[in-house]
């Protein structure tokens, strides 16, 4: 073989074997016979044999030919599969998206907003890590990941961020006293079995601090790592809590009833990505996806 095959001169090969002649090939590929003609001898250069015989008239594959038709449909089937998934990729339609987060965004926020983002993306796959904020930091660092979803990031010099702060709200059983109230404070709680976040957050000592402004002690009677534990305490009737809107908000209707909590405090939730990795468009379009599925829950600023 002494120069590099086309695909062009296959898909003429194949045209031919599939209509026994140099015209109907020519019909079928939208192109003059001529042209046919030459991709074919080009073709049979390239190979260094007879690809066609004539019978009666029509082309016939040789023996050769014949032994090589496998491999030319194959090759020809490839070609249209990677064209396809480069137009997929472009539309955003195709690729991959790798993303970690907080353990109770991979069972509560986060798979809604998927769906929605995948109902026109069929041939994107993904993975959802679930982890605490300091390994997701980690896997950032590390380019493991296209996306993170963590709070109390600080930053860091090989990481991109995004934050926004969500409402807090004080969440209770449905039908308790705390219902009453039109918005919850320190004071309100201070008989209520409190079901807080680990005590090393800064959602903690915020709180903290508001419970002592309001001349109240924040006592602990069960410590969650995640918001999502926190609720299922709740809606079995084991305490009270004050959390983010964001995960409130999947229990609606699920025996549980919240009230906005006072004074503000936000819960800060954070979009990281690696700096140094170039984002894929289907990343991007994730995370301007999900910011958008923030607003609803964001604190408004001024």
């Amino acid at each position: 073989m002494h120069t590099q095959l086309s695909p062009r001169q296959l898909e003429a090969f194949l045209a031919v074997v599939e209509h026994g002649s140099m015209t109907r090939a020519s019909q079928a590929l939208d192109i003059s016979q001529p042209a046919v003609s030459r991709l074919i001898a080009d073709l049979t250069e390239a190979l260094g044999f007879a690809l066609f015989d004539r019978r009666d008239g029509r082309l016939v594959p040789t023996q050769e030919a014949r032994f090589l038709l496998p491999d030319i449909r194959r090759s020809l089937e490839l070609l249209t599969r990677i064209s396809e998934t480069g137009r997929n990729i472009t539309q955003n339609k195709a690729g991959e998206l790798r993303i970690a987060c907080l353990p109770g965004f991979a069972i509560s926020h986060l798979p809604g907003v998927l769906a929605v983002f995948l109902e026109q993306r069929a041939g994107v796959r993904v993975t959802i890590e679930p982890d605490r904020p300091e390994r997701i930091l980690e896997w950032m660092v590390g380019e493991q990941f296209d996306v993170g979803i963590t709070d109390g990031f600080e930053g860091h010099p090989a990481v991109e961020s995004e934050t926004i702060d969500i409402r807090t709200v004080c969440i209770f059983p449905q039908g308790h006293p705390l219902g009453r109230h039109k918005v919850i404070r320190p004071r309100d709680l201070s008989d209520q079995k409190l079901i807080n976040t680990r005590r090393d957050s800064m959602f903690y000592r915020l709180l903290s601090e508001a419970f002592v402004a309001d001349g109240k002690s924040l006592n602990t009677f069960i410590e969650a790592r995640q918001f999502t534990t926190a609720c299922e305490f709740v809606r079995r009737g084991m305490g009270v809590s004050v959390i983010s809107e964001l995960d409130a908000a999947q229990y609606i209707g699920r025996g549980i009833e919240f009230r906005p909590f006072a004074p503000v405090i936000p819960h800060r939730l954070s979009l990281v990505r690696p700096i140094h990795k170039q984002p894929s468009m289907i990343a991007l379009e994730f995370l301007e996806t999900f910011m958008s599925s923030l607003q609803t829950y964001a604190l408004k600023t001024g």
